[in-house]
Order: C-alpha cells, then structure tokens, then sequence
C-alpha cells in the first residue's frame, strides 16, 4: 500500500446501491468496449441484490469513494465467484497515486477466497471473469490452489452473409425451433454430451441432469447471459424416437451483438455436419434480428470446436480464465 493512502476492504452487503452505481457505470463501458456486450441489465439486477443487502463479497472504500467490489453466488456446496472489477483508487489530495486497479481486484480477491476456503460448508469454488485477460489474476488464483483453464472468446462478423442457411441433414433427423418444454430434454444432451468433456471441470453442472437444468433456467429464464433469442435457438431431434441429438442456444447480448450460450451435439452423432449447421442457422436467426457479430466462447484445449468455429469464420478477439478450486477430502 502507498503511503498516505487508506484502503478499507468492508462486507459489500453493508452498501447500498447508489454507493456503487459510479463504479458499476465505469464497468458497463468495459464491458462495451472489451466485449460489445450491454451491461446494463446485468448492473440493473446488482442494484438490486445490493438494495436488498443480500449480495455476498467484499468492496474497497478509499478517500470515501467505492474503488472496488467482488461477489459470489452459492449453489448448494459450491461457490461462484461472479466478477471482481476496480478503477484506479483516487488521488488521496497530498500528490500520491492510489492503489493500481488490478492490485485492489486481487485484494478484493484474497478477502473472498479466505472466506470461502474456511467456510467448512464450501467444498468447491468455480470463476470465470469474461471480462479480465486471461493471467491478470494468475498470482492470486493459483497462489489460492486454483487450477486455471484458458477460454477463448471467439467472433465471427455477420456482414457479407446473405440468405437462409441450406438445411442438409440425414433424413432421420428433424431441425426444428427451440421450445419452452424442450428444457428437461435438453437438460439430459447436455448432460450426455459434456460426459469427459474439458468444460465439465470448468462448470460441474454439465455433470448431471440436475446440474445442466439449472444451467438452462439461468440462460433461457433469467437471461443469465443476455436475453434468450428463441428464434435464433434450434434443436435436432430423432424422427422416430423424438429424442434431441444437438442443439443451439443464443441470447442477445447488446444491440448490435448475439452469442452462442450453448451448443452441444450428441456423441453418437458427432462428425455428421450437425454443430456447422447449427452455427449457421444460428447465425442467420441473429442476422434477421439486425446484429452484426456473433460471439462464443470456448476452451482452448478443445481443439475440435476451435477447429470447427475458425472453420465457420469466427476469430479469437480475447483470452481470459477460468478457475477451479476443489476442496481435498480427509480420509
């Protein structure tokens, strides 16, 4: 800490939400800039938990002012840290700089993982900050006992792509609209479809039915990652049996921006053209509704979906991280 500067780092639940709405202002415009994603709705839904004090995590006082903040969210045994974001701390009025931005982020992030990691009630802590360059907070998460995953964020421009995608498929296979009941259905793909999966270490809801629906209400329900574009999302299903074999789902992240949330095929019919139709549909559904890139996310040792994503014109604008921690069992 430099001299003459005071740092306070306080529960985030004793803040109301005018307190924080500068810096949630200054980590909007991140997001708009890094990412072309609009923030808002997300910093719509902080200002809420915030008035409500039921946030959990840290935030950094300085010379008055909120420079920082970290939360997390709890499901069942497990932890998700869901961002950590500071501005540079303020001039403290005698000529010396304040805390760098990054050092105030991985202050607020030690407070969290002390807490969580001696919360006997925690037995798995998982994070992915989108927003922050993959290793700004390396030295943290490992010096914590993380394992740290590479992910790609990945866009493809939708300008000079013209017309309805052609729809090529086996002819015991259907390509319809995604609709609401198809949720326990897809529950179960992706379930089956993350079986050994590198992203089933990253998200341990991709381990089970149970998990995946969860995952499913956040995205289609509670615009976990935008809002949920039922016409640009699609399923493939058996004709005989009625059973989905792959689907895509895709939200709209800002006006001029769609992503990917999921998409996943079935082992069994894996190789057969399914996920670069699926893209392709996707990416025209998103054309329709007039935005011009599509985004996605991948991690990097799947190499067989990067493959696929560079193959269908999409390019890698950003690398950030995920990280795990796990605790050890006694015994």
């Amino acid at each position: 800490m430099k001299s003459g500067v005071s740092m306070e780092i306080l529960d985030l639940r004793h803040f109301a939400a005018p307190l924080l709405r500068p810096l949630l202002e200054a980590e909007g415009e991140a997001w708009r800039q890094r990412l072309h994603w609009d923030y808002r709705t997300s910093a719509k839904l902080m200002m809420q938990y915030l008035d409500g004090r039921m946030l959990p995590g840290y935030a950094a006082l300085e010379a008055g002012q909120v420079t920082g903040y970290c939360f997390c969210v709890y499901e069942e045994t497990k932890a998700v840290i869901g961002d950590v974001f500071a501005l540079a701390s303020p001039l403290p009025g005698d000529g010396e700089a304040g805390e760098p931005a990054r050092d105030v982020e991985e202050t607020l992030l030690r407070h969290l993982f002390e807490t969580l990691q001696n919360s006997p009630h925690v037995d798995r802590i998982e994070s992915q900050l989108l927003l922050h360059p993959s290793g700004a907070h390396s030295g943290a998460f490992r010096g914590a006992g993380f394992d740290e995953y590479r992910r790609l964020f990945m866009v493809q421009p939708l300008a000079g792509i013209w017309g309805e995608p052609r729809i090529d498929i086996p002819p015991e296979l259907e390509l319809r609209a995604w609709r609401d009941d198809d949720l326990t259905a897809a529950g179960r793909l992706i379930s089956e479809a993350y079986t050994n999966h590198p992203d089933s270490l990253i998200n341990d809801q991709y381990r089970s039915t149970h998990g995946s629906l969860r995952f499913l209400h956040n995205i289609v329900r509670y615009s976990g990652c935008g809002t949920f574009s039922p016409n640009v999302s699609h399923v493939v299903v058996e004709r005989a049996t009625r059973e989905l074999v792959a689907l895509v789902l895709g939200s709209r992240v800002s006006a001029e921006s769609g992503h990917i949330t999921q998409i996943c095929v079935r082992p069994n019919y894996r190789r057969r053209g399914l996920g670069r139709l699926l893209l392709s549909v996707a990416a025209a559904g998103f054309l329709r509704q007039g935005v011009s890139e599509v985004s996605l996310t991948v991690t990097e040792s799947n190499e067989n979906a990067v493959e696929l994503y560079r193959a269908e014109g999409y390019e890698c604008v950003h690398v950030f991280d995920a990280a795990v921690w796990q605790r050890e069992l006694i015994g």
